[in-house]
Protein backbone atom coordinates (compact mmCIF):
# COMPACT_ATOMS: atom_id res chain seq x y z
CA UNK A 1 0.00 0.00 0.00
CA UNK A 2 1.32 3.40 -0.91
CA UNK A 3 1.65 6.06 1.02
CA UNK A 4 -1.41 7.97 -0.46
CA UNK A 5 -3.57 5.12 0.30
CA UNK A 6 -2.72 4.50 3.42
CA UNK A 7 -3.36 8.40 4.33
CA UNK A 8 -6.69 7.73 2.42
CA UNK A 9 -7.59 4.56 4.46
CA UNK A 10 -6.59 6.37 7.40
CA UNK A 11 -9.10 9.37 6.63
CA UNK A 12 -11.52 7.24 5.81
CA UNK A 13 -11.64 5.35 9.41
CA UNK A 14 -11.49 8.54 10.98
CA UNK A 15 -14.52 9.52 9.11
CA UNK A 16 -16.59 6.39 9.47
CA UNK A 17 -15.74 5.68 13.19
CA UNK A 18 -16.81 9.31 13.91
CA UNK A 19 -19.88 9.21 12.02
CA UNK A 20 -21.12 5.71 13.10
CA UNK A 21 -20.46 7.23 16.95
CA UNK A 22 -22.29 10.40 16.08
CA UNK A 23 -25.34 8.37 15.08
CA UNK A 24 -25.05 6.49 17.95
CA UNK A 25 -24.53 9.25 20.83
CA UNK A 26 -27.22 10.89 18.92
CA UNK A 27 -29.64 8.72 21.57
CA UNK A 28 -28.41 11.21 23.93
CA UNK A 29 -29.18 14.31 22.06
CA UNK A 30 -32.77 12.86 21.51
CA UNK A 31 -33.09 12.17 25.21
CA UNK A 32 -32.85 15.58 26.55
CA UNK A 33 -35.98 16.22 24.33
CA UNK A 34 -37.75 13.54 26.04
CA UNK A 35 -40.44 16.30 27.26
CA UNK A 36 -41.28 16.66 23.36
CA UNK A 37 -43.67 15.12 21.27
CA UNK A 38 -42.00 12.43 18.76
CA UNK A 39 -44.16 13.96 15.84
CA UNK A 40 -43.30 17.47 16.57
CA UNK A 41 -39.60 16.93 17.03
CA UNK A 42 -39.76 15.06 13.36
CA UNK A 43 -41.42 18.23 12.04
CA UNK A 44 -38.42 20.42 12.78
CA UNK A 45 -35.96 17.81 12.47
CA UNK A 46 -37.05 17.74 8.57
CA UNK A 47 -37.37 21.26 7.87
CA UNK A 48 -34.02 22.47 9.97
CA UNK A 49 -32.16 19.01 7.59
CA UNK A 50 -34.24 20.22 4.39
CA UNK A 51 -32.38 23.63 4.61
CA UNK A 52 -29.13 22.98 5.65
CA UNK A 53 -29.30 20.08 2.80
CA UNK A 54 -29.89 21.96 -0.13
CA UNK A 55 -27.50 24.69 1.04
CA UNK A 56 -25.62 22.28 0.88
CA UNK A 57 -26.28 21.15 -2.23
CA UNK A 58 -26.27 24.33 -4.06
CA UNK A 59 -22.82 25.51 -2.34
CA UNK A 60 -21.53 21.75 -4.11
CA UNK A 61 -23.24 22.77 -6.94
CA UNK A 62 -25.25 19.71 -7.35
CA UNK A 63 -28.58 20.28 -7.03
CA UNK A 64 -28.81 19.39 -10.72
CA UNK A 65 -29.37 15.56 -9.92
CA UNK A 66 -31.98 16.28 -7.00
CA UNK A 67 -34.19 18.17 -9.34
CA UNK A 68 -34.37 15.63 -12.07
CA UNK A 69 -34.83 13.11 -9.88
CA UNK A 70 -37.70 15.31 -8.19
CA UNK A 71 -39.14 15.98 -12.06
CA UNK A 72 -39.11 11.87 -13.62
CA UNK A 73 -42.10 10.41 -12.06
CA UNK A 74 -40.37 6.47 -11.73
CA UNK A 75 -37.64 7.78 -10.13
CA UNK A 76 -40.17 10.10 -7.83
CA UNK A 77 -41.61 7.23 -6.88
CA UNK A 78 -38.51 5.84 -5.61
CA UNK A 79 -37.50 8.63 -4.06
CA UNK A 80 -41.26 8.41 -2.41
CA UNK A 81 -40.91 5.22 -1.14
CA UNK A 82 -37.49 5.79 0.13
CA UNK A 83 -39.18 8.87 2.16
CA UNK A 84 -41.75 7.25 3.79
CA UNK A 85 -39.29 4.65 5.03
CA UNK A 86 -37.21 6.68 6.16
CA UNK A 87 -39.53 9.24 8.03
CA UNK A 88 -41.41 5.80 9.69
CA UNK A 89 -37.97 4.71 11.10
CA UNK A 90 -37.04 8.22 12.56
CA UNK A 91 -40.26 8.33 13.96
CA UNK A 92 -40.37 5.21 15.32
CA UNK A 93 -36.38 5.64 16.60
CA UNK A 94 -37.17 8.87 18.33
CA UNK A 95 -40.57 8.04 19.97
CA UNK A 96 -38.59 4.77 21.24
CA UNK A 97 -35.93 6.92 22.68
CA UNK A 98 -37.67 9.62 24.29
CA UNK A 99 -40.37 6.89 25.81
CA UNK A 100 -37.92 4.77 27.27
CA UNK A 101 -37.69 1.78 24.60
CA UNK A 102 -34.05 2.67 23.87
CA UNK A 103 -32.65 -1.07 24.22
CA UNK A 104 -35.50 -1.88 21.66
CA UNK A 105 -33.92 0.08 18.95
CA UNK A 106 -30.88 -1.42 19.21
CA UNK A 107 -32.43 -4.59 18.67
CA UNK A 108 -34.06 -2.89 15.78
CA UNK A 109 -30.80 -1.89 14.24
CA UNK A 110 -29.23 -4.99 15.26
CA UNK A 111 -31.50 -7.18 13.31
CA UNK A 112 -31.81 -5.01 10.07
CA UNK A 113 -29.37 -6.43 8.49
CA UNK A 114 -31.10 -9.62 8.70
CA UNK A 115 -33.97 -8.26 7.49
CA UNK A 116 -31.89 -7.26 4.52
CA UNK A 117 -30.89 -10.64 3.32
CA UNK A 118 -34.79 -11.86 3.66
CA UNK A 119 -35.70 -8.90 1.11
CA UNK A 120 -32.31 -9.85 -1.04
CA UNK A 121 -34.15 -13.40 -1.33
CA UNK A 122 -38.13 -12.10 -1.20
CA UNK A 123 -37.42 -8.96 -3.82
CA UNK A 124 -33.97 -9.75 -5.53
CA UNK A 125 -34.04 -13.64 -5.96
CA UNK A 126 -31.15 -14.00 -4.19
CA UNK A 127 -30.25 -17.22 -2.81
CA UNK A 128 -29.14 -17.84 1.17
CA UNK A 129 -25.84 -19.42 2.18
CA UNK A 130 -25.70 -22.02 4.91
CA UNK A 131 -24.25 -19.12 7.27
CA UNK A 132 -26.96 -16.40 6.12
CA UNK A 133 -29.91 -19.49 6.86
CA UNK A 134 -28.02 -19.63 10.40
CA UNK A 135 -28.09 -16.42 11.31
CA UNK A 136 -31.93 -15.90 10.42
CA UNK A 137 -32.26 -18.64 12.60
CA UNK A 138 -31.20 -17.03 15.66
CA UNK A 139 -32.79 -13.70 14.59
CA UNK A 140 -36.05 -15.90 14.66
CA UNK A 141 -35.29 -17.97 18.01
CA UNK A 142 -34.14 -14.11 19.22
CA UNK A 143 -37.64 -12.28 18.55
CA UNK A 144 -39.40 -15.39 20.05
CA UNK A 145 -37.43 -15.15 23.75
CA UNK A 146 -37.85 -11.43 23.33
CA UNK A 147 -41.92 -11.64 22.89
CA UNK A 148 -41.90 -14.32 26.27
CA UNK A 149 -39.40 -11.31 27.70
CA UNK A 150 -41.89 -8.55 26.72
CA UNK A 151 -45.35 -10.51 27.22
CA UNK A 152 -45.40 -9.55 23.02
CA UNK A 153 -43.65 -9.53 20.26
CA UNK A 154 -40.49 -6.55 20.20
CA UNK A 155 -42.45 -4.37 17.66
CA UNK A 156 -40.72 -1.43 17.79
CA UNK A 157 -37.56 -3.36 17.14
CA UNK A 158 -39.16 -5.30 13.73
CA UNK A 159 -40.33 -1.79 13.04
CA UNK A 160 -37.49 -0.52 12.94
CA UNK A 161 -35.73 -3.18 11.40
CA UNK A 162 -38.26 -3.11 8.36
CA UNK A 163 -38.21 0.22 7.52
CA UNK A 164 -34.80 0.57 7.53
CA UNK A 165 -34.37 -2.66 5.11
CA UNK A 166 -36.80 -1.27 2.92
CA UNK A 167 -35.10 2.34 2.52
CA UNK A 168 -31.89 0.53 2.08
CA UNK A 169 -33.75 -1.27 -0.73
CA UNK A 170 -35.04 1.86 -2.36
CA UNK A 171 -31.71 3.64 -2.17
CA UNK A 172 -30.38 0.92 -4.26
CA UNK A 173 -32.29 2.18 -7.09
CA UNK A 174 -31.31 5.41 -7.02
CA UNK A 175 -28.60 6.92 -8.58
CA UNK A 176 -27.60 9.65 -6.37
CA UNK A 177 -24.93 10.40 -3.88
CA UNK A 178 -25.80 10.07 -0.01
CA UNK A 179 -26.53 13.97 0.29
CA UNK A 180 -28.41 14.26 -2.65
CA UNK A 181 -30.48 11.34 -2.51
CA UNK A 182 -31.46 12.39 1.20
CA UNK A 183 -32.02 15.98 0.14
CA UNK A 184 -34.53 14.57 -2.76
CA UNK A 185 -35.93 12.62 -0.03
CA UNK A 186 -36.25 15.62 2.47
CA UNK A 187 -38.04 17.95 -0.18
CA UNK A 188 -40.98 15.16 -0.51
CA UNK A 189 -41.58 14.92 3.40
CA UNK A 190 -41.58 18.94 3.24
CA UNK A 191 -45.31 18.97 3.03
CA UNK A 192 -45.69 17.01 6.42
CA UNK A 193 -42.91 18.68 8.32
CA UNK A 194 -44.71 21.82 7.35
CA UNK A 195 -48.29 20.59 8.96
CA UNK A 196 -46.12 18.80 12.00
CA UNK A 197 -44.82 22.46 12.58
CA UNK A 198 -48.21 24.23 12.38
CA UNK A 199 -49.62 21.87 14.70
CA UNK A 200 -46.51 22.07 16.80
CA UNK A 201 -47.43 25.99 17.09
CA UNK A 202 -51.23 25.52 17.50
CA UNK A 203 -50.51 23.34 20.73
CA UNK A 204 -50.29 24.76 24.21
CA UNK A 205 -47.81 22.20 24.92
CA UNK A 206 -46.49 22.47 21.64
CA UNK A 207 -42.52 22.98 21.35
CA UNK A 208 -42.66 26.77 20.70
CA UNK A 209 -44.80 27.31 23.54
CA UNK A 210 -43.49 25.12 26.15
CA UNK A 211 -39.56 24.97 25.01
CA UNK A 212 -36.64 27.18 27.04
CA UNK A 213 -34.40 28.74 25.31
CA UNK A 214 -31.53 26.04 24.90
CA UNK A 215 -34.22 23.52 24.45
CA UNK A 216 -35.34 25.22 21.76
CA UNK A 217 -31.39 25.93 20.20
CA UNK A 218 -31.24 21.79 20.30
CA UNK A 219 -34.52 21.58 18.45
CA UNK A 220 -33.55 23.70 15.92
CA UNK A 221 -29.88 21.86 15.51
CA UNK A 222 -31.73 18.69 14.86
CA UNK A 223 -30.90 19.58 11.23
CA UNK A 224 -27.04 19.45 11.82
CA UNK A 225 -26.93 16.49 13.36
CA UNK A 226 -28.55 14.77 10.37
CA UNK A 227 -26.70 15.82 8.31
CA UNK A 228 -22.65 15.73 9.63
CA UNK A 229 -22.68 11.60 10.12
CA UNK A 230 -24.30 11.65 6.86
CA UNK A 231 -21.18 13.92 5.40
CA UNK A 232 -19.03 11.78 7.34
CA UNK A 233 -20.00 9.01 5.80
CA UNK A 234 -19.98 9.77 2.65
CA UNK A 235 -16.39 10.76 3.07
CA UNK A 236 -15.77 7.37 4.11
CA UNK A 237 -17.56 5.08 1.45
CA UNK A 238 -15.40 6.99 -1.02
CA UNK A 239 -11.99 5.69 0.53
CA UNK A 240 -13.06 2.11 2.69
CA UNK A 241 -14.19 -1.25 1.21
CA UNK A 242 -17.43 -2.54 2.48
CA UNK A 243 -16.02 -5.64 4.72
CA UNK A 244 -14.58 -2.50 7.20
CA UNK A 245 -17.61 -0.07 6.51
CA UNK A 246 -20.12 -2.70 7.21
CA UNK A 247 -19.10 -3.84 10.43
CA UNK A 248 -18.36 -0.30 11.83
CA UNK A 249 -22.69 0.46 11.32
CA UNK A 250 -22.99 -2.09 14.55
CA UNK A 251 -21.35 0.48 16.79
CA UNK A 252 -24.62 2.50 16.55
CA UNK A 253 -26.85 -0.50 18.15
CA UNK A 254 -23.91 -1.71 20.41
CA UNK A 255 -23.94 1.88 21.96
CA UNK A 256 -27.66 2.28 21.98
CA UNK A 257 -28.03 -1.03 23.94
CA UNK A 258 -25.20 0.38 26.57
CA UNK A 259 -26.82 3.62 26.98
CA UNK A 260 -30.55 1.91 27.55
CA UNK A 261 -28.99 -0.67 30.10
CA UNK A 262 -26.08 1.09 31.96
CA UNK A 263 -27.22 5.13 31.66
CA UNK A 264 -31.09 4.94 31.36
CA UNK A 265 -31.55 1.90 33.64
CA UNK A 266 -33.85 0.35 31.42
CA UNK A 267 -34.20 -3.59 32.36
CA UNK A 268 -32.07 -6.20 31.18
CA UNK A 269 -32.92 -9.44 33.04
CA UNK A 270 -31.91 -13.09 31.93
CA UNK A 271 -34.57 -13.90 29.10
CA UNK A 272 -34.20 -10.54 27.54
CA UNK A 273 -30.11 -10.89 27.33
CA UNK A 274 -30.20 -14.80 25.73
CA UNK A 275 -32.61 -12.59 23.26
CA UNK A 276 -29.37 -10.13 22.59
CA UNK A 277 -27.16 -12.97 22.33
CA UNK A 278 -29.08 -15.08 20.05
CA UNK A 279 -28.93 -11.62 17.90
CA UNK A 280 -25.49 -11.50 18.69
CA UNK A 281 -24.60 -14.91 17.45
CA UNK A 282 -26.80 -14.48 14.29
CA UNK A 283 -24.97 -11.09 13.06
CA UNK A 284 -21.71 -13.30 13.69
CA UNK A 285 -22.63 -15.87 11.12
CA UNK A 286 -23.94 -12.90 8.93
CA UNK A 287 -20.17 -10.79 9.39
CA UNK A 288 -18.75 -14.36 8.85
CA UNK A 289 -20.38 -15.15 5.91
CA UNK A 290 -19.74 -11.76 4.44
CA UNK A 291 -16.41 -11.45 4.68
CA UNK A 292 -15.83 -15.15 3.48
CA UNK A 293 -17.72 -14.35 0.18
CA UNK A 294 -15.72 -11.07 -0.01
CA UNK A 295 -12.20 -12.49 0.42
CA UNK A 296 -10.73 -13.62 -2.88
CA UNK A 297 -9.59 -17.01 -2.80
CA UNK A 298 -6.20 -17.96 -3.99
Amino acid sequence: MTEDSTQRARAGVASGLSAYLMWGLITIYWKLLDDFDAFELIGWRIVTAVILLLALVIAQKSIAPVLSALTQPRMLARVSVAAAMLVANWTLYVWAVVNEHIMETALGYFIAPLFTSILGVVVLGERLRSLQKTALGFAVASVVVLTFSYGRPPFIALAIAASWAVYGLQKRQVPLRPVESLTAETIVLVPLAVALMIWSFSRDTGIPNTANTMEFVLVLFTGLITAVPLLLFAHAALRLPLTIIGPLQYLVPVINFLLGWLIYNEPLDSARFVGFVMVWLGLACSLTDTIRTRTPTP
